[in-house]
């Protein structure tokens, strides 16, 4: 849990500190290295955030040193195999065809280290609590092996406060200080996997630093790698922008899920009538309903909003009321097939439910939080037997689900077909044709022409 400050203001200067032996201030000596690109760049964290940033300074200049303490992920970069199918094809080994990327699981290897960016997860414990284990742990990592005078930027999503106080009482309590022989800045990570055209280097940036320095030094680094840095006056400010950022999705997220409920109560056509209000120009954004929210960001970043406001004294009820709305969803889908099947004289409890997309999002590999794995375990504790099919997702761990084929056999051999994530790759014209029942959760079929009797809305 973040816990409250006592501060009555953020301090925005460091004092400046020269290194033994040296005559200029250690952010100089650094900042001139970025200049140059002959500052050493590492990258804590070789995942969907860690890979492409360290690909966007590859193409910089900078020599990069990935860590990750995933030996076999290391392993499959070492040999320039991409372990994320969403990333460009060859982008690995491309990266390592430079010359200047090294990825490794040898913690010695940070000592050589002027900038190391941690782009580790912040997740949700066994209680759904906020989880920064794997900051802290890296933050314990960086303390013990950075050398003087390099810059800390942490990329997770977290609460504000956690670079300043989190990280930097882990980097005081090893006889690390920020400001005096480290700088120590936050710079939100915005990746958003599988959307067309977005490359890190492409999507601006967030700048906030512990310190004057330390947020200058950040700025610099960011601005050699990234076309657009907008700074901000400290670490709390890019904190809490990127925490609203993905509250502000999941809140309206949870508003169109309700919409869809209400009306479908009311048997209006949610779809059109979003179609409807989109034709004004001003003051209203497109959210679309579905079978519940995925990813590292959309389920995961209200609890780490709403811890924040209660160890302030506060409860975050809106945001509480979206999250709980958005992680009933999975249910509504399992109820409204259960309905579907007693329509037709079918029970769900032995029922073959054939769910098609396990991935969190479209034309990704990605399934974490996604709501296919609480639907799964929902149909299953109903009596239902689950199979999967999913182009992107060749296994279900730790369930030992496989995917698959999407055939015309599989279709007809299930009682219900149940859309989760809509992946081009799927042939909806055969899954219309040979299904005999198919619960859509995206309206995927409509949207084609394929709004047979057999498919019904989720």
């Amino acid at each position: 849990m973040p816990r409250t400050s006592t501060r009555t203001a953020l301090p925005t200067s460091c004092e400046p500190v020269a290194l033994p032996g040296g005559e200029r201030e250690f952010d100089g000596e650094l900042r001139a290295r970025i200049a140059d690109r002959s500052a050493r760049v590492g990258v804590i964290g070789l995942g969907a955030v860690g890979l492409p940033l360290a690909e966007a300074f590859l193409e910089a200049g900078f020599r990069v040193e990935g860590y990750d303490s995933d030996a076999q992920r290391v392993a499959e970069l070492t040999r320039g195999l991409n372990p994320l199918e969403h990333l460009a094809p060859g982008m690995v080994q491309r990266m390592r065809a430079c010359g200047r990327f090294e990825p490794s699981a040898d913690e010695s290897r940070l000592a050589e280290l002027d900038v190391a960016l941690v782009c580790v997860p912040t997740p949700l414990d066994s209680r759904g609590a906020p989880d920064l284990g794997c900051v802290r742990a890296a933050a314990r990592m960086l303390a013990q092996r950075l050398p003087a005078g390099a810059l800390i930027v942490l990329e997770s999503t977290t609460w504000p406060g956690t670079t300043r106080e989190v990280l930097g009482e882990i980097l005081r309590a090893h006889g690390r200080a920020p400001g005096e022989d480290l700088l120590l800045a936050y710079s939100p990570e915005r990746e958003d996997p599988g959307r067309e055209g977005a490359r890190t280097a492409t999507i601006p940036k967030l700048v906030g630093g512990t310190c004057e320095r330390s947020r200058r030094a950040a700025a610099e680094l960011y601005r050699a790698a990234v076309r657009e840095v907008h700074e901000v006056s400290s670490a709390e400010i890019a904190e809490a922008a990127k925490l609203f950022e993905n509250v502000f999705r999941a809140v309206n997220i949870a508003l169109v899920n309700e919409l869809k409920l209400v009306l479908e109560r009311a048997g209006i056509d949610v779809w059109e009538t979003l179609a409807a209000a989109g034709t004004k120009p001003f003051g209203f954004q497109r959210f679309a309903p579905g079978p519940g929210t995925g990813g590292q960001c959309i389920p995961v970043d209200p609890r780490y909003y709403a811890a924040f406001a209660q160890a302030l004294g506060m409860r975050a009820r809106l945001v509480e009321e979206a999250d709980a709305l958005n992680r009933a969803m999975p249910a509504h889908v399992v109820e409204r097939t259960r309905a579907a099947l007693g329509s037709r004289g079918t029970s769900l409890e032995g029922a073959r439910v054939l769910v098609l997309g396990v991935a969190y999002k479209k034309d990704v590999d990605i399934t974490s939080e996604s709501p296919a794995l609480e639907i799964l375990r929902l149909f299953a504790a109903g009596g239902a037997e689950v199979a999967y099919s999913d182009p992107h997702v060749e296994e279900l761990a730790p369930s030992g689900l496989r995917s698959r084929e999407l055939d015309a056999r599989a279709l007809e051999s299930s009682d219900a077909v149940v859309l989760v994530t809509d992946h081009s790759r799927f042939d909806y014209a055969l899954v219309a044709r040979h299904a005999r029942l198919v619960v859509d959760t995206r309206r995927a079929f409509a949207e084609r022409g394929l709004a047979h009797a057999n498919v019904v809305g989720a």
